[in-house]
């Protein structure tokens, strides 16, 4: 599916479906009317949920039939990893719905929720890799052999399909050489996943569906280990060691993903501000759309912008834009500016949802320290001067005072 199709579906998404339009008023939302059927990351996550029941269908199938315990192993693994589609499938959907009058923003931020939900599962699936790896290697070079391949027989990490073939000689040379195939498949499988759920990451910098490519791509990993383990056994008089050790160097690149993935989240979460690519994209737009105003409307060449803010809401940013008029302009000029810029940055820049504008006269220096913060009502200000609810207004500010102090 290439860029073409994604920008095609997000822009046109409102007129081919013919879904809600009564946003249509409202330029930014255009993308929102898609139906969430048509969404290219709903679309890649669903592919994925049935790719993951159908492998661990097989694996469950294929470990009972060959009588391998680290296949079953695997398939459980494989269902661990649905949970994970499944949270990511609800959130991007929930996501995508448009503002409701209790939820004025939108529900981006239900996105950030189940990004930190999908990444801490990254991250705690990591470290308990990274400790049975630890775990099996310790007992491998420090136990006695026979001690070793018991605690190892357990299936404590994923996929050990090679004990058969290595250690069991006469019998288990088949199982190995089947496991094997049926690794190369979940590595081609979920190697193709990976990219493709990363493509729509990306483009919509959203990450959840980030942190669910990373989940497919330790899938990928995990097969190719348990490849080289299987030939090894098959080749090497003793490869047990083979599968801990792909295992633990897997675990930490899954406990760096999981680690900066979680972050994202949580400075989602606390509304830290939109980065400086999307800024800058923004201003540039802010630029286009002035110089494009038509002549009869407001001059463009008047209008100076003076700051670009915002936060990431999900795969959705809300921006907040000031720019600087002449002090004698009518509500009505300012109008039209505000349509025209409105209108540019929210089809230009993808995943900006909401765009407030807010004017200031020109005569207003625009370094004035802490201008940006003056819609905020300063801490000194409130419990002082407004009186508690149930008091009247007019019993002086001494009384109200004393009796906040009792």
């Amino acid at each position: 599916m290439g860029s073409g199709a994604t920008q095609q579906t997000r822009s046109h998404a409102g007129h081919g479906h013919g879904h809600h339009h009564h946003h249509h008023h409202h330029h930014d939302n255009v993308y929102l009317t898609s139906s969430n059927k048509n969404d290219a990351g709903v679309r890649i996550t669903r592919i994925g949920l049935y790719s993951n029941l159908g492998m661990a269908i097989a694996k469950g199938a294929g470990g009972y039939v060959f009588n391998s315990q680290s296949m079953i192993a695997d398939a459980w693994h494989s269902l661990t990893d649905l949970a994970s589609d499944i949270l990511t499938l609800a959130t991007v959907s929930w996501s995508l719905r448009p503002p409701t009058a209790n939820f004025p923003l939108g529900f981006g931020k239900v996105e950030s929720l189940g990004s930190l939900g999908v990444s801490s599962m990254l991250l705690f699936g990591g470290l308990f890799m990274c400790a049975s790896s630890c775990e099996a290697l310790y007992a491998h070079f420090f136990l006695d052999p026979d001690a070793a391949r018991a605690l190892l027989e357990q299936g404590h990490s994923h996929g050990h399909h090679h004990h058969h073939g290595g250690h069991g000689h006469g019998a288990g040379g088949a199982p190995s050489l089947h496991a094997a195939w049926l690794a190369a498949g979940t590595v081609a499988m979920k190697e193709w996943l990976y990219h493709a759920t990363m493509k729509v990451a990306r483009d919509r910098k959203s990450s959840v569906l980030a942190s669910n490519a990373v989940h497919h791509r330790v899938d990928s990993l995990t097969g190719i280990v348990a490849l080289i383990a299987i030939l090894g056994a098959n080749l090497l008089r003793d490869a047990a060691w083979l599968d801990p050790v792909g295992g633990l160097l897997i675990s930490l690149l899954v406990i760096r993903a999981g680690l900066s993935n979680t972050l994202a989240a949580l400075y989602e979460l606390a509304d830290r501000s939109i980065d400086e690519e999307v800024r800058a994209s923004v201003s540039k737009h802010v630029g286009k759309a002035l110089a494009e105003l038509p002549a009869s409307a407001a001059a463009g060449s008047e209008v100076e912008l003076r700051d670009v803010t915002g936060i990431k809401s999900g795969q959705n940013y809300l921006v907040d834009i000031e720019l600087a008029v002449p002090g004698q302009w009518t509500v009505k000029d300012v109008r039209a500016v505000e349509e025209a810029v409105r209108a540019r940055v929210g089809a230009k820049v993808r995943g900006v949802r909401k765009v407030r504008i807010r004017f200031v006269p020109r005569t207003i220096a625009a370094h004035i320290p802490d201008h940006r913060f003056d819609e905020f009502i300063p801490g000194d200000v409130s419990p002082r001067s407004s009186p508690e609810p149930e008091e009247e207004e007019d019993e002086g500010n001494g009384h109200v005072k004393g009796h906040k102090s009792l």
